[in-house]
């Protein structure tokens, strides 16, 4: 693998065709497609480490039309996705790069395959979030990249970034769908005991040997697949290396960037142009703080991503005349997440994306009253959160509810589920714990009396698998985060027997909407909507195709990997 360390970079200035600023699945998808056409990429990162936000995600991708739905018969059309898209979207559709999108889509997806190391498996079941919407789908739209043996990596495994460990058991990642629930029944079905076990003790090995896991899945799998795809194209990753400024000639065609590395400034001039992926602005307090009614300073705000994610994509090309986005009525993609406290004393951040459709668990305010449909999509939930908290004039905060039975079964945030000790979680403050409803909301500084009376009456329906008030397992992406074991709805069952437990919930982000203006050919463009000669925008660098909305899961890598293909295609002077 030449020209991976940076100690090798002797030169002041390195000469290629292709200049990409940033290493998650946007900025390494156009690197490696780009180096498919024979061009000379080079990919720039300012952290020790590559991968980017896309390296601690969930790694699903919404892309209508993919080759592993097709070829499961799933029936779908770009017609029925764009359908969809125009109710999602709604005065914010944007026709031409939406098209773009559903055609190149699948292109992209069939082009990794077929030449790439990355693979994908399909979500058969993971539907879109809104799927009795026009043009919505039971499934078939998301696919994930294929668990990866990081083995493959050889020594890079050392720099790429480790997936968020909140989210991981002891470091261990766990996939979706069946071998999640296997973890859940652990205690109940000797056939999940065993394949737990088996996988356990295969990461006490890799811990042994190599110091983490070396089963990679969800977005730690997609990274390391396209990052190994870039080694064998003889892509060099920097790390540690950041874009000071872009450069342009006289016309104001963008022709590289100023970066600084451990050794120096190196001049990159990049002959066909340079790809800003540097992840959006989920660390940008200032940025934050206008856009984010949540957090009126900014720093109410927490986020899951990276600490480098400070909006640097989005700097650089407002210094060559480049036009933010910033219109749409969600600038980012909400989730509710709560605040592990650390063993150095820092709090970590664990984004809520299963617990919230389990039966037994609902959500109150500090009213104590419930205030949406739980298993409804992490973008809706907290947007719901939000106007309940506003109208009550508290703080922007919930919490999760749990009696002793559901929360030993599917555990509650952070707090795992039967066998794993939760005591600590309690002394720590993560957990609250009351033996009666009333104790419990006494702990969280919610109203007794109406906590009490909340789940009074759910539970008067839910021991029916009814939820009138808000439907809760009412659609196919609710039921498909549920309990498929738990009848007659997979996502109730009353919260009756206690001790009972709660999780306090804020606002945080799975990434940036707003961001660069860019066109369908992901070209970034001026003020007069005019596109800038040499710089394209890729991941969440660039404005939303979503219109502040969240349609299905997957739908900031989808794009993300489709408009990295693109513009690598582009580039190229490619007419196909």
């Amino acid at each position: 693998m030449p020209g991976q360390e940076n100690d090798k970079m002797q030169d002041t200035t390195y000469v290629c065709d292709v200049l990409v600023v940033g290493s998650g699945a946007g900025g390494l998808s156009a690197a490696v497609a780009a180096a498919h056409r024979n061009l000379k990429v080079l990919v720039v990162e300012k952290e020790p480490v590559f991968g980017g936000t896309s390296a601690r995600s969930g790694g699903w991708m919404w892309i209508p039309g993919n080759g592993p739905a097709r070829r499961a018969g799933v029936e779908d059309s770009a017609a029925r996705a764009r359908t969809y898209l125009q109710h999602e979207t709604g005065k914010h559709f944007d026709a031409a790069r939406i098209d773009a999108f559903l055609d190149y889509g699948p292109k992209a997806v069939e082009f990794f395959e077929q030449n790439t190391e990355l693979k994908f498996d399909l979500g058969p079941t993971f539907a879109d979030y809104h799927p009795d919407a026009p043009g919505g789908m039971p499934g078939g739209r998301s696919i994930v990249a294929r668990p990866f043996d990081g083995r493959e990596l050889g020594p890079e495994i050392r720099r790429l970034r480790p997936p968020l460990a909140e989210i991981t058991f002891l470091g261990m990642m766990i996939g979706s769908g069946k071998e999640l629930l296997h973890f859940f029944n652990v205690t109940r079905s000797p056939v999940s005991a065993l394949f737990v076990s088996k996988l356990f003790a295969k990461f006490l090995r890799d811990k042994l040997f190599h110091g983490r896991a070396m089963r990679l899945m969800n977005g730690n799998a997609l990274v390391a697949r396209l990052a190994k795809s870039c080694f064998d194209k003889g892509v060099p990753i920097w790390t540690r290396a950041a874009v000071k400024r872009l450069t342009h000639d006289d016309s104001g065609r963008v022709t590289g960037a100023v970066v600084e590395t451990e050794t120096g400034e190196v001049t990159v001039q990049a002959s066909r142009g340079v790809v800003l992926a540097c992840g959006g602005f989920p660390q940008d307090v200032t940025r934050r703080k206008a856009l984010f009614r949540h957090a009126p300073t900014g720093n109410e705000h927490v986020s899951p991503a990276p600490p480098g994610n400070t909006g640097d994509g989005l700097r650089l090309g407002e210094a060559v005349g480049a036009s933010i986005d910033d219109s749409l009525p969600h600038p980012a993609a909400w989730v509710p997440v709560s605040r592990p406290p650390k063993p150095d004393g820092t709090l970590g951040v664990f984004p809520h994306f299963v617990d919230r459709s389990k039966p037994g668990i609902i959500a109150v305010t500090r009213s104590g009253r419930r205030f949406v449909n739980e298993a409804d999509s992490y973008h809706d939930f907290c947007q719901a959160m939000y106007d309940r908290c506003r109208e009550e004039g508290g703080e922007i905060c919930a919490y999760f509810i749990a009696d002793h039975r559901t929360f030993r079964k599917y555990g509650l945030g952070y707090a795992k589920p039967s066998p794993v000790p939760f005591r600590q979680h309690i002394k720590s403050g993560y957990l609250f714990c009351g033996k009666t409803l009333s104790e419990l909301a006494t702990q969280i500084g919610a109203n007794p009396a109406q906590l009490e009376e909340t789940v009074r009456e759910f539970n008067k329906h839910a021991v029916h698998g009814c939820d009138p008030a808000f439907n809760k397992g009412s659609t196919a992406y609710n039921r498909s985060l549920g309990d498929p074991e738990h009848g007659p709805n997979p996502c109730v069952a009353p919260v009756t027997k206690g001790p009972f437990y709660a999780v306090k919930l804020v606002i945080g982000d799975l990434g940036t909407f707003a961001g660069l203006r860019t066109d369908e050919n992901a070209r970034v463009l001026d003020e007069e909507r005019r596109p800038i000669a040499g710089l394209y925008a890729a991941g969440n660098d660039a404005a939303s195709i979503m219109g502040g909305n969240y349609p299905g899961g997957g739908i900031t890598l989808g794009p993300a990997i489709t408009f990295g293909y693109i513009a690598a295609r582009h580039m190229s002077g490619a007419n196909s």
